[in-house]
C-alpha cells in the first residue's frame, strides 16, 4: 500500500486493521483448533484481497521492468517487457539474456513476497531469424520451462504452439462444429429447441475461435453450409430453401435466426474499431 499510495489515509489504517485480525480455525466431532492466523493467500469471498493482489502483482512488474528494455516488433513498433492479466504475466524480450535477466528478477521479487511460480503452468517461445529456436531454454524457480514445442499453453482463451499458426485451429473449430451438430440431431429434442439450443449455445461457443484466430472466411462458410443443413432439417422446410429465405431481414416473414457468417464479419469489424480506437498506448495495431 505504501508502493501505491492510497488516499485517504485513514483507508490505509482501516486496510491494516481489517488484515492483521484475518484468523481460522478447525474443528471435527471431538477437538477444536486455536485460532490461527492466515499471512499468505486470498481469503474466499472476501472482495478486498484480489485488488490488493493485483496491487501486489503491478508493483512487482514495474520494480522488475527495468530489468529489460522494451521488445523490437520491427517496423518501428516496440512493447513493454512484461504484460500481466491478474498473475498470468507475459515477458517479452528481443534478447536471450534479457529474458534471463528478467526472470531472475522476477523469481527474486516473487520469493521476496512468499509466492513463487509454477513453472509446470509456464511455457517459453525462442525465435531467431523467423524461425522457432528449439536448442533456447529458459528456467525459474530452478525449473526448466517447457517450450510451446513440448506442450502447446492456453492463454486468456487462446492456444499457442510451435507452428505460429492458426490453421489447426480452423479444422479444429470445423469439427468441433460438425460433432455438435451430429450430438444436437442425435438428442430426443423437438426441431423448435434444437434450433433454440444452436443460436444460444453452439454459435457463440463457435464465434470465439472464430474472434480469437486468424480463421478464413471459407472455413466460416463451411461450417454455416453444415448449420444450415441442420436447420432446414429442424424446421421441417425444403432442402432447397435459400439462405436469404431463412436471413432475411426485410421480408414479410422472418424468422429469428442468425446467421454465423453475419456474427462473424460483425465481431471482427467490432475488433478492427476496439483496436483503431483505443486509447491504451500499449495496444498496437498493423
Amino acid at each position: 500500500m505504501a508502493s501505491c499510495p492510497i488516499q485517504p489515509e485513514v483507508i490505509q489504517v482501516m486496510l491494516d486493521d481489517y488484515f492483521s485480525g484475518f484468523c481460522m480455525r478447525f474443528s471435527t466431532n471431538d477437538y477444536t483448533t486455536n485460532w490461527i492466523n492466515l499471512e499468505v493467500g486470498i481469503a474466499m469471498g472476501c472482495t478486498i484481497s484480489p485488488i490488493l493482489f493485483v496491487m501486489v502483482i503491478v508493483v512487482i512488474l514495474k520494480a522488475a521492468e527495468g530489468s529489460a528494455g522494451p521488445a523490437n516488433l520491427g517496423g518501428g513498433c516496440s512493447m513493454p517487457p512484461l504484460k500481466a492479466f491478474m498473475d498470468d504475466t507475459t515477458s517479452i524480450c528481443s534478447k536471450e539474456d534479457e529474458t534471463r535477466r528478467m526472470l531472475t528478477r522476477l523469481d527474486d521479487l516473487m520469493s521476496w513476497c512468499r509466492m513463487e511460480f509454477k513453472p509446470k503452468k509456464s511455457r517459453s517461445l525462442s525465435i531467431r531469424r523467423g524461425k522457432v529456436d528449439e536448442a533456447t531454454t529458459f528456467t525459474v524457480a530452478e525449473q526448466q520451462i517447457s517450450t510451446v514445442s513440448q506442450e502447446p499453453v492456453n492463454s486468456l482463451g487462446r492456444w499457442y504452439d510451435s507452428s505460429m499458426k492458426d490453421t489447426r485451429q480452423g479444422a479444429e473449430t470445423l469439427e468441433l462444429a460438425s460433432e455438435s451438430l451430429l450430438a444436437i440431431n442425435k438428442c430426443g429434442l423437438q426441431g423448435k429447441f434444437k434450433i433454440w439450443y444452436l443460436q444460444f449455445m453452439l454459435i457463440p461457443k463457435l464465434l470465439w475461435p472464430l474472434l480469437v484466430y486468424d480463421i478464413c472466411s471459407s472455413t466460416v462458410e463451411a461450417i454455416e453450409a453444415k448449420i444450415n443443413k441442420y436447420k432446414r432439417k429442424w424446421l421441417g422446410v425444403p432442402p432447397g430453401l435459400s439462405d436469404v429465405a431463412m436471413y432475411c431481414r426485410k421480408a414479410k416473414l422472418k424468422l429469428p435466426l442468425k446467421s454465423i457468417r453475419e456474427e462473424y464479419k460483425c465481431d471482427k469489424a467490432t475488433l478492427l474499431t476496439m483496436l483503431e480506437e483505443s486509447d491504451d498506448p500499449v495496444v498496437y495495431f498493423y
